[in-house]
């Protein structure tokens, strides 16, 4: 399938639309999560304080320049 060219004014226009029509769709529609999805995200919450941080440390980085500079 070829890709449809279209500018970013007229993207944006459509993003704007589909937003506004999904909005008056779901005003009078919105409910509290199911417990079981609620769960899940209380687990994610507490799993990603205690996860440790995958980016490097300044002495890390600080090293690996060093390393390759000089």
């Amino acid at each position: 399938m070829d890709a449809v060219r279209i500018s970013s004014k007229h993207c944006r226009a459509i993003c704007d639309e589909v937003g506004e029509r999904l909005r008056q769709h779901l005003d009078g529609n919105l409910t509290e999560p199911p417990q079981s999805i609620v769960a899940l995200l209380r687990e994610l919450e507490l799993n990603e304080r205690e996860a440790p941080s995958i980016a490097p440390s300044f002495e890390d980085m600080d090293a690996c320049l060093n390393l390759v500079v000089g």
